[in-house]
């Protein structure tokens, strides 16, 4: 007799976490996770015989993350690939030991992938990746940051022929520069015609095959693309930015951290991905000014999250703009030591929804402002004010959350980071203040500064 209760093949596969199953389990796991755990920093470590032995038997996965086994060989790779035929996604951060020959095979194999992150896996090159791109058609997500051999040959490929990514990651891969990224429109053009009787030039000798490549003209916008980090690109420019920008005019999330070639003529191109624009990363883009911040404060009206952090150019004109974006919600600006008092008076009176703020480092503000911040800004959840030297004040320190271990003493005294409870905490403690000192004036006595809640003045 047909047991009507009994569950179907979907509702018994099952997801295992930070171990690796049983032989009761392997052909029932569909999603295998061994990622770091912070909870459990002595877990015993798994060996790349043992995941060799598992994959051998486990038909049906379809998610595997192995950040935990950085032992992981191309040997267990391949025996993967030949049997979960409907793998989809695949994550090898940290593993050194994979090479080309396992990212071949994923890409031989014409298995289902949809997502791939192989994050420092410092051994591949572009022949590997560019099969990935002509041969995994439905990859939605890759990720390629800290790869010292990536160069532009295999990045063109996957703009050419990966054509519904909607994640791509490029982090700090040093050999790229502007040659990987698609040509500005104004380039796809031909040349101009020269008068006639002028004989045009002959073009410099190029001095090494990167030299040689033509610009990269594509026919077809990533309308899928939404998030693309490029951050630490040392050879990236402004022409890059604007070609990336006309390729790809739907992205949301754009990180562009340690791009030091960049200028306001960059962020001009940025303005033209308009209401798309979620987040912006510029940390350490140390070229932009006021001028361009402005510009895309006008144009990208639904900025979430931006990061302005070591911008040193930039001063409260900037704040003034971005606080007055409505969806503002996390901002960042560490060592922007050109801001005052001015600026954080604009954010308590505009960015009521301010969640995440990091001033740490922006010497010039005074408590006196950042209690006005905090007493306006009711929904802030982090605040940041590292190296403020106005947060030395007795009795501020206590609300602090506790600074990292490997602090020496003198950043632990200068670490200032309030979060959830003790944001509030703040508050009341500065509140108290300002009544103490109220009454002071009033009855006309010195006011001395306290490190206690209470309100007597004696």
């Amino acid at each position: 007799m047909l047991c009507l209760n009994r569950p179907s093949f979907h509702e018994d596969m099952i997801k295992i976490i930070d171990r690796l199953p049983t032989r009761n389990e392997y052909r029932r796991v569909r999603h295998l996770v061994l990622r770091h755990s912070e909870d459990q920093p002595e877990a015993p470590l798994i060996t790349d015989d043992e995941l060799a032995t598992v994959f051998g038997e486990c038909p049906h996965l379809e998610t595997v993350v192995l950040s935990a086994v950085p032992t992981t060989t191309d040997r267990t790779i391949v025996l993967l690939a030949a049997n979960a035929i409907n793998l989809q996604g695949i994550d090898l951060t940290g593993c050194q030991q994979v090479t080309d020959v396992g990212v071949f095979e994923l890409a031989a194999k014409s298995l289902p992938l949809q997502w791939i992150q192989l994050n420092g896996v410092v051994g591949l090159t572009d022949p590997s990746i560019t099969a990935l791109a002509k041969t995994c058609s439905r990859l939605v997500e890759l990720e390629l940051c800290d790869l010292p051999l990536l160069s532009v040959l295999s990045v063109r490929d996957i703009f050419t022929f990966s054509r519904k990514l909607r994640t791509l990651r490029l982090a700090r891969c040093p050999l790229l520069n502007d040659k990987a990224f698609p040509a500005p429109s104004r380039l796809s053009s031909s040349t101009a015609a020269y008068p006639s009787g002028y004989e045009k030039p002959l073009p410099p000798r190029p001095t090494s095959w990167l030299d040689e490549l033509p610009p990269l003209i594509l026919r077809h916008t990533a309308d899928n693309l939404r998030i693309l980090d490029l951050s630490f690109i040392g050879g990236l420019s402004d022409a890059a930015i604007e070609g990336i920008v006309g390729h790809a005019p739907k992205i949301q999330h754009l990180r562009l951290s340690g791009c030091k070639l960049l200028t306001d003529r960059a962020l001009e191109s940025i303005c033209k991905l308009g209401s798309h624009l979620d987040v912006l990363i510029l940390a350490h883009v140390a070229n932009i000014t006021d001028r361009g911040v402005v510009m895309l404060a006008r144009a990208c009206t639904n900025l979430r999250c931006v990061d302005v952090g070591f911008c040193r150019n930039l001063t409260d004109m900037s704040v003034f703009c971005l606080a007055e974006l409505r969806g503002i919600r996390r901002l960042s600006l560490v060592r922007v030591h050109k801001l005052t008092d001015i600026a954080v008076f604009a954010l308590a009176e505009h960015a009521l929804d301010l969640e995440r703020l990091n001033l740490s480092y922006c010497d010039r503000l005074t408590l006196d402002a950042v209690h006005l911040l905090v007493r306006r800004l009711m929904r802030l959840q982090n605040l940041s004010a590292t190296g403020v030297p106005s947060f030395k004040r007795q009795g501020v320190h206590r609300f602090s959350d506790p600074a990292p271990t490997d602090y020496d003493a003198d950043q632990q005294a200068a670490y200032h980071v309030f979060s959830g409870d003790r944001v509030s905490g703040l508050r009341k403690f500065l509140n108290k203040e300002e009544e103490r000192r109220r009454e002071c004036e009033r009855r006309n006595i010195p006011f001395v500064a306290r490190s206690d809640d209470g309100l007597d003045l004696y």
